[in-house]
């Protein structure tokens, strides 16, 4: 039987399906920063407090549906196991209706580093196999540092990649030091962001 209700267990990190096709690099990074931080009992408390939401997929796989970056994170950590709040149960249906499902759902994001839409056999099957998106980088940090409002837009900090993906060209995105970061907040804060989840600009009347 299908299940009903979300619940949460306990499942292999290694063992789990992206549904997209990137991740920003430059934001793993940090987050390995933050869990090399913290002591052995606050990595046990953050592993025990924290879930990926996800679906059981055919075949009996489990995708997850947000906080890649982290989970790449602790896999370079070498975290073993994670929790699991499991959304819905499509392991009954054949590829093609759970992918549509997925899509239908938000809980997929098949773009890749131009920003253009593949096909979800494009996803890699693993985590680990993540390519680099710098732009997604770029979004991250910059809502971290108040460019925008953290927004429960689903994929919206690819939203904003995307917005800095035709406004900074692709030889400057690599070096993300301040100059690029100040350039981009002042677009973050433009008016031309404000069709954007999460935008904090001066309002124009």
């Amino acid at each position: 039987m299908p299940r009903a209700h979300p619940q949460l267990i306990s499942a292999k990190l290694e063992k789990l399906r992206p549904t997209q096709l990137t991740v920003g690099l430059a934001e793993v990074a940090a987050k390995r920063l933050e869990w090399k931080k913290l002591k052995r009992k606050e990595r046990a408390a953050a592993i025990d407090h924290h879930w990926f939401p996800s679906v059981l997929g055919p075949d009996g796989d489990y995708y997850i549906v947000d906080h890649h970056h982290f989970g790449l994170a602790l896999l370079q950590e070498e975290v073993k196991r994670v929790s699991l709040l499991v959304l819905k149960d499509l392991s009954f249906v054949d590829p093609v209706t759970f992918w549509n499902v997925m899509n239908f759902n938000q809980w997929a994001h098949p773009y890749d580093s131009r920003g253009a839409r593949r096909s979800f056999e494009a996803i890699p099957k693993r985590i680990v196999d993540l390519p680099d998106d710098p732009y997604r980088s770029l979004a991250g940090f910059l809502r971290q540092a108040g460019g925008y409002a953290k927004d429960a837009t689903p994929y919206s900090e690819f939203l904003w990649a995307d917005f800095f993906r035709s406004r900074i060209a692709s030889d400057l995105i690599n070096d993300q030091g301040p100059k690029l970061q100040a350039k981009a907040m002042g677009l973050a804060r433009s008016q031309e962001a404000r069709y954007l989840p999460g935008w904090v600009g001066p309002i124009v009347n």
